[in-house]
């Protein structure tokens, strides 16, 4: 996989309340992967790479936050719709 590019800061609010809230959501890959999954929580791993966890029919998963094209919450009641992802970073 390539080196990590790390999300627009804006955007980690979109997974932190599809996390907090447990969303199901329909996950969009830049690979043209798709897949359903609820979403859990995010994780940041020592060498600085984040990733989104999620519950799929099959166990858990974790998907690399800069290979996410799109999330859609699935729930009726979610508090936003389509979430495109961008090439543009979050820097400190």
């Amino acid at each position: 996989m390539n080196t990590y590019q790390p999300l627009n800061c804006d955007l980690h609010d979109y997974l932190e309340i599809a996390c907090l809230r447990g969303y199901r959501l329909d996950v969009e890959l830049k690979d043209g992967a798709r897949l359903q999954a609820k979403a859990l929580t995010t994780r940041t791993a020592s060498s600085k790479e984040e990733f989104l966890c999620l519950e799929t029919a099959d166990g858990q998963q974790e998907v690399r936050l800069d290979q996410l094209l799109a999330i859609t919450p699935l729930d009726a009641n979610a508090q936003f719709g389509r979430v495109v992802f961008s090439e543009s970073v979050c820097t400190f």
